[in-house]
């Protein structure tokens, strides 16, 4: 297995235009370069799409890409995100769920269509749609993309704050994998899972500890600490709960290009969790340039 370079610079957590980030996998890649990234993982929500343009991508500029995908779950209402590097994307189960998870977007969009338009909002499904361009995994962030498009909001954030938020009229749920069946169907797929920023309050609520335990007990390999959602006092309940469950540390950018604030290579992960990262995932090879 090809091993880090001990001074590598990794973010292991970016979204392109295949979901919902504002910039296509190949542009991703170069900003990575940029922003002076070694590697960056691709986690776009529910997809693998993007995958082969940011290997080429990966290719021209000397970026290794981590292949992931960012898995939509909920646990009792509350949202939880989990992150998949690395997982045979042919595997049909995980494709299954996927599939799933992609199909009840589009109906819980229409009906967040018809909510915001009954109340006088500019939004239509066809603007969405052109707004998400090649997105597979359609949300709440396109949405707010014609609300800024509209000049309803000025920012997507502001969209969030104002209109679309979880716990606003506006909101609907969509179906989404336990995280602990989700993280079983993971590693059956060959692929490493990291829980991404679970105690991210300000996104609304969020899991306790014993979810937490009980998806490492299922194979997830990390938690992501490093997170710009995380606090203080956030990241050192991470950074414990992963050290008493024997889970990695891994921090990242959850970069969505102009879709939000977070820049690439904010937060990285030692590369010797990288490695141990591509140790575990056995789905399918790193991309891009080599290590």
């Amino acid at each position: 297995m090809q091993r880090s370079r001990p001074d590598a610079v990794v973010d292991l957590h970016a979204h392109s235009d295949h979901s919902d980030g504002t910039e296509p996998p190949g542009v991703v890649v170069e900003q990575a370069r940029a922003a002076g990234l070694d590697v960056v993982a691709l986690t776009d929500h529910d997809v693998v799409t993007g995958w082969a343009e940011a290997d080429e991508a990966g290719r021209r500029a000397g970026v290794s890409v981590v292949p992931g995908i960012e898995v939509s779950c909920s646990w009792r209402g509350i949202s939880v995100h989990l992150l998949a590097y690395l997982p045979d994307p042919q595997d049909a189960a995980l494709g299954a769920e996927l599939e799933a998870s992609r199909q009840s977007r589009d109906t819980r969009l229409q009906v967040m269509i018809e909510r915001l338009r009954a109340d006088g909002y500019p939004v239509s499904e066809d603007e969405v749609r052109r707004v998400a361009g090649d997105a597979g995994a359609l949300g709440r962030p396109h949405v707010a993309d014609v609300l800024v498009r509209e000049g309803v909001v000025a920012t997507r954030d502001e969209a969030f704050v104002r209109i679309l938020s979880s716990t606003g009229p506006y909101y609907v749920t969509h179906a989404a994998p336990d995280p602990v069946v989700a993280t079983g169907l993971v590693v059956a797929a060959g692929g490493a899972a990291v829980i991404a920023h679970p105690f991210a309050g300000s996104r609304g609520r969020v899991v306790d500890d014993t979810v937490v335990a009980d998806m490492a007990d299922a194979g997830m390999v990390g938690i992501e600490v490093d997170h710009r959602d995380h606090g203080p006092q956030e990241r050192e309940h991470a950074a414990t709960l992963a050290d008493r469950l024997g889970l990695l540390r891994t921090g990242s950018s959850d970069y969505h290009g102009r879709g939000k604030q977070n820049r690439l290579g904010e937060h990285t992960t030692a590369p010797s969790v990288l490695d141990r990262i591509l140790a575990a995932g056995t789905g399918t090879p790193l991309l891009g340039a080599p290590l």
